[in-house]
């Protein structure tokens, strides 16, 4: 399937994310942590999709997607940034993302935070977010997308890794194999990791070698 909905609200969450509001079609559910195709209605970007996970709940009224915009790429995230209020999104099936499959650590780089969006939020609600935790690194201390919220459903158990940024507020460091070390306490848990392709697999070749099984880890399907 594809359908046009009409963007109704785009709010500024960092100096280059958006959230943008939408309207949901009938019947359209989806598991937190899922995802679809999106483009942009509009002429020459109608065949263009890219995927983008739903940062919403099913109990609410519209859709939301939560979008890194890339101005410099001069591709679909740069002109998702230019749409307003009115413009139109063209959303696809909805296909298997990441999936929550019990307690355990978060471990996000940069945009790639935005499949455990829906996941935590979804938590939270149904009172199961205690044995969850986030690691979320990002390259400044302006690119943390959504920490008061996080803060607020995970308190302590979030913690920011910063990269790039030496006067930090948080921790000034990589997620490596001595850093992920230090943080897990436990191998008895779940491993969920997103982020750019290069990030992802060094976190899990570090994690492989801390002893974490591979029934134990959780990625993009």
């Amino acid at each position: 399937m594809s359908e046009q909905i009409k963007i109704k609200s785009i709010e500024q969450v960092t100096h280059n994310v958006k959230s943008f509001r939408c309207e949901r079609p009938k019947d359209y559910k989806f598991t937190p942590g899922q995802a679809t195709e999106v483009s942009i209605a509009k002429e020459g970007w109608e065949d263009k999709a890219r995927p983008f996970t739903f940062t919403s709940l099913n109990k609410e009224e519209d859709l939301e997607f939560t979008i890194k915009i890339y101005e410099d790429h001069k591709g679909v995230t740069e002109q998702i940034g230019k749409l307003k209020e009115g413009d139109h999104f063209i959303v696809r099936d909805i296909w298997g993302a990441i999936e929550y499959k019990g307690p355990g650590t978060f471990i996000a780089g940069g945009a790639g935070v935005t499949p455990f969006i829906a996941i935590l939020r979804d938590l939270n609600e149904s009172g199961k977010i205690e044995k969850n935790r986030l690691l979320f690194a990002n390259e400044t201390d302006k690119d943390i997308i959504l920490k008061e919220e996080f803060d607020t459903i995970l308190g302590d158990k979030a913690q920011y890794i910063i990269t790039d940024q030496k006067d930090t507020d948080y921790q000034h460091a990589y997620l490596n194999r001595d850093l992920l070390k230090s943080k897990i306490k436990s191998l008895d848990q779940y491993f969920y990791v997103c982020g750019p392709p290069k990030m992802i697999d060094a976190v899990v070749d570090a994690l492989k070698e801390i002893g974490v099984k591979d029934e134990k880890l959780v990625m993009e399907e």
